[in-house]
């Protein structure tokens, strides 16, 4: 098995949403503010090369969205997904498996292309894996959360006939060297791949840690629809990956890619940070 990262560019979010009750003048410190209050944030992905199968684990916000959506997130840099997948000799008709961690637009927005005037499957040779009670969540959004659900990245999913649902029996048989996780508190059923990889175990944070910002308990995205649930699961979560040594991917840091994490007197802190490449 190989892990490679596979960058999708960058977007900006406003720095109060990511980091909720905490004040700018602490959360600045560590990821400053332009003029109108917004954050550089990473669109990262995970691909998973193992044998004949190439598991991508989310796709970025994609390309399909109109002029007047993208200018709200100022999407910039040189890399997508495109890109990244080309440098390791890869295309989009090689994956097979697109893990979905939940379908907000900036994890799943790259599952569905324009063809024309059609809304089709970007990885036309993929199943695509979510689970039925995350499915249902964002299918029948709440009014808080609806504007992170949009319809043109879901429902062509199940209408290509390429969905698939996680659920006790497809996770046992998913792949031997990955265990599915399951966080409650950022959206229902969010799904985080824990994988065995060298000796090490690596786990795919996507929102439930967010970037080495987001460490300390109390640094809780406002996006959050159940932030307490957040903090119960991220502080079960850290203390068992500090007690574990576990490696955690970061899908949103602007940064780092990967970081370990350490108990202190003051809780559970940032150890050290790397590249993928480096484990």
């Amino acid at each position: 098995m190989n892990l490679h990262t596979i960058e999708t560019g960058f977007f900006k979010l406003d720095g109060g949403a990511m980091f909720g009750v905490v004040p700018k003048s602490i959360w600045q410190r560590s990821n400053p503010a332009d003029e109108n209050n917004l954050c550089t944030w990473a669109m990262r992905c995970l691909l998973i090369e193992d044998g004949k199968r190439l598991i991508l684990v989310d796709n970025g916000i994609g390309n399909k969205q109109d002029e007047k959506f993208l200018s709200h997130y100022h999407l910039h840099g040189n890399d997508s997904l495109e890109k990244s997948l080309a440098k390791l000799g890869f295309n989009k008709d090689d994956i097979t498996d697109v893990f979905l961690t939940h379908l907000h637009f900036d994890h799943c927005g790259g599952s569905i292309e324009k063809q024309g005037d059609l809304l089709v499957p970007a990885f036309k040779n993929a199943k695509y894996w979510s689970n039925e009670q995350h499915w249902k969540w964002a299918t029948e959004p709440n009014q808080r959360e609806k504007a992170s659900f949009l319809k043109e990245n879901i429902l062509p999913i199940e209408a290509s006939g390429q969905l698939y649902f996680i659920n006790d029996e497809t996770a046992l048989n998913f792949h031997p060297d990955i265990k599915i996780r399951y966080a409650f508190g950022h959206t229902d059923a969010m799904m985080l791949p824990q994988i065995n990889y060298k000796g090490r175990t690596v786990v795919f944070m996507a929102d439930l840690l967010p970037s080495t910002g987001h460490i300390p308990l109390p640094y809780v995205m406002g996006y959050d629809m159940f932030p307490l649930t957040t903090l119960k699961e991220k502080e079960a979560f850290l203390n068992e990956a500090a007690d574990n040594e576990y490696i955690l991917m970061l899908e949103h840091d602007p940064i780092n890619e990967c970081c370990t994490v350490i108990r202190t007197e003051k809780g559970v802190r940032l150890k050290d940070t790397f590249k993928l490449s480096d484990i």
